[in-house]
């Protein structure tokens, strides 16, 4: 749905503005654009930004909101454009404290977590695999097993996707009504430093790339598909573009990487596949996976899974470690290795995401907006699926559900 942009006096037009000059600094910038072409056209054409005008112009826009927005509005393009004012600045060269630069990105606070957890991670995860009290060697042994047993093969991913999205798609259809002419085409490719990714088209309309650089697993294809399609990115963007975009909102016409609104994205669509199926979603896998031979054991899965909940913020404690406290590249993938018991090879491609000049705090939207979502949906007893509805549909963003939360 393209509707055209007002006036260039317009504070919403201003954003758009500086946020499609962000892909002329660094392509992949702009995650999704889905407004009027010829203002893209006009920025693409432009002469090349410079970062230190661009934060001036962020600064700029941020003194005269709200400018006539509602407050609800102003509030959600005001988050943005801050976190837009710090990328600005460090692509200019200035030295951002990753602590700060994650707070001016997405609205939350980090620390790192207390090994003690890891370590009663560990313990759970050992009950749940069958051998308790295995540590060290031992336990990543017994857990490389485990997630061996679960690798899928090669010639059933592409079935299973489809068999995955069309299940989900019929929940999300009765729960959270989506166009008829929506549509996702899935595409399986390597070489990337994510598991998968959505690009929003417009129109809704989504391609979902699935990387195949390493294998995928039967605990986890069902949470992927989950998380980029139904009820999750894609089902995300179609819903505001229908119920925001279609009624003037135009500030939802595009979707910029390291902003608050990634982290709502990535909190809502990591909490998907349980707000489809119900945290007991292993049952209805493994039917799925016993229709193409292959048995998926799933009171181990959700035990494994319960365990394993415990490491969620290990791989943002390594982010720390490694731009915080400048660790090495080898302490940092030997941390990893060491609390997640993964190999050196899937060591090295989380290091890989950690360590992308685009990417490399972006970790934080998984792991902070897990649990800030987390709790709120938690915060509405019996009325879970209602809330997530609004995540959905609704401007939402940290702020707000601090307040709601009265934290």
């Amino acid at each position: 749905m393209t509707v055209p942009a007002r006036s260039s006096d317009d504070p919403v037009v201003e954003y758009l503005r500086i946020g499609l000059a962000f892909d002329r600094l660094e392509e992949g910038f702009v995650d999704a654009y889905t407004g009027d072409p010829a203002l893209r056209a006009d920025v693409q054409n432009a002469t090349r930004p410079d970062p230190a005008d661009l934060a001036a112009r962020a600064r700029g826009l941020l003194s005269r909101l709200p400018d006539g927005l509602p407050a609800d509005r102003a509030e959600f393009v005001g988050s943005h454009v801050r976190a837009l004012e710090c990328s600005a600045r460090k692509f200019a060269g200035e030295d951002v404290g990753f602590v700060d630069e994650v707070r001016a990105y997405f609205d939350v606070d980090i620390a790192p977590a207390d090994p003690a957890t890891y370590r009663q991670a560990h313990a759970d995860l050992a009950e749940a695999l069958g051998v308790p009290g295995a540590t060290g060697d031992a336990l990543r042994d017994e857990y490389q097993r485990y997630r061996r047993a679960e690798e899928i093969p090669a010639q059933l991913t592409e079935p299973l996707i489809a068999a995955f999205a069309s299940s989900l798609r019929d929940v999300v259809r009765a729960e959270f009504p989506i166009p008829a002419s929506e549509v996702v085409d899935f595409d399986v490719v390597s070489d990337k430093p994510w598991s998968g990714f959505n690009y929003y088209l417009g129109d809704y309309r989504s391609t979902v790339a699935v990387n195949t650089d390493l294998p995928q697993h039967l605990s986890g294809l069902p949470g992927l598909i989950a998380h980029e399609a139904y009820p999750g990115h894609h089902t995300e963007h179609c819903r505001k573009e229908q119920r925001l975009v279609g009624t003037g909102q135009l500030e939802h016409q595009i979707f910029l990487v390291n902003t608050p609104q990634c982290l709502m994205a990535e909190g809502l669509a990591d909490h998907a596949l349980a707000a489809a199926m119900s945290s007991t979603w292993q049952e209805w896998a493994a039917e799925i996976y016993a229709d193409f031979g292959l048995r998926f054991d799933a009171e181990k899965a959700r035990a494994v899974s319960a365990a394993t909940a415990g490491l969620l913020t290990v791989r943002q404690d390594a982010a720390l470690l490694l731009h915080d406290t400048h660790a090495d590249a080898d302490t940092v993938a030997a941390f990893l290795q060491q609390w997640l018991l993964v190999n050196p090879d899937r060591a090295r491609q989380q290091l890989r995401f950690l360590t992308s000049p685009l990417w490399r705090a972006y970790i934080s939207t998984y792991v902070e907006g897990y649990q800030l979502l987390g709790l709120w949906l938690d915060d509405a007893p019996g009325a879970r699926l209602a809330r997530f509805g609004r995540l959905l549909d609704e401007p939402l963003t940290p702020a707000v559900l601090r307040t709601e939360l009265s934290i």
